[in-house]
């Protein structure tokens, strides 16, 4: 059976240490896939002008975000890189090579809920913010025979990202665009809707609004697209945090 390919909502830093409903979720999250030959995170804390790919042997755990708990600064997720395989997905996709980066937190967060014992191999490639949403389609269509080979293309973002929408130091629901954007992604999403998510700006409500620049939403595009042509999703998780922060996640295949 071919790996699905997945996009997970992976919140602010903070997410490991909170009990709300994703961190559950993805702490479940290996449990409910096949175990991975590695991964490939598409994070979209890792912005470039062109396609680049991370090769270290041992990625550093980053801790790029400030003014958030002590305890996460002492977090490692110590799993091992994927050098070989982070070369030949350079060539799939005609991108550079990056040899020091390590693992943003839009990686390790997911990764080391996911598989704590972090033994499966991991890498990122990058998104690109001045490229389109079709265009990161088409990025993950180049990565799509990595399914048949049990690697994991995971996509990490956020299915709704206004930082200025968020509603903190409150158990607030959210307002009305948010749930009305959100539930036109899982709309499209199940229907394997290309048009619709490549145009997202133009066909969906209240997009700008929720994401006002693209890169959190990016990841999603080449998870769908490493599914392979006339793939469809369906939710592993619908819920919001922080208002209007939504944290869906998708499997395709």
């Amino acid at each position: 059976m071919s790996m699905p390919t997945i996009f997970v909502s992976h919140g602010a830093p903070t997410l490991i240490l909170d009990d709300v409903p994703a961190r559950a979720f993805l702490a479940g999250l290996g449990r409910q896939l096949p175990r991975p030959a590695a991964i490939v995170a598409v994070s979209a804390h890792w912005d470039t002008d062109l396609p680049a790919v991370s090769l270290a042997r041992r990625p550093d755990t980053i801790h790029d975000f400030y003014g958030f708990p002590e305890a996460l600064y002492r977090l490692r997720y110590g799993a091992p890189g994927a050098p070989e395989l982070a070369e030949r997905v350079a060539r799939l996709v005609g991108a550079a090579h990056d040899h020091h980066r390590g693992l943003d937190h839009g990686a390790w967060v997911p990764a080391m809920l996911a598989w704590p014992e972090a033994d499966v191999p991991i890498f990122q490639l990058s998104v690109q913010p001045a490229a389109s949403p079709a265009d990161h389609i088409a990025l993950g269509r180049k990565l799509a025979a990595l399914r048949g080979e049990g690697v994991l293309v995971m996509g990490s973002g956020s299915a709704i990202h206004n930082l200025r929408a968020l509603v903190r130091g409150a158990d607030s629901e959210p307002e009305p665009w948010a749930r009305d954007f959100d539930d036109w992604l899982a709309a499209a999403v199940e229907k394997g809707d290309e048009a619709a998510l490549a145009d997202y700006r133009a066909q969906a409500p209240n997009a700008s609004d929720a994401h006002p620049t693209d890169e959190h939403f990016l990841p999603l595009h080449v998870a769908f697209g490493a599914a392979g042509p006339g793939a469809r999703g369906r939710a592993l998780h619908r819920s919001f945090t922080l208002g209007n922060l939504s944290m869906a996640s998708y499997a395709f295949g």
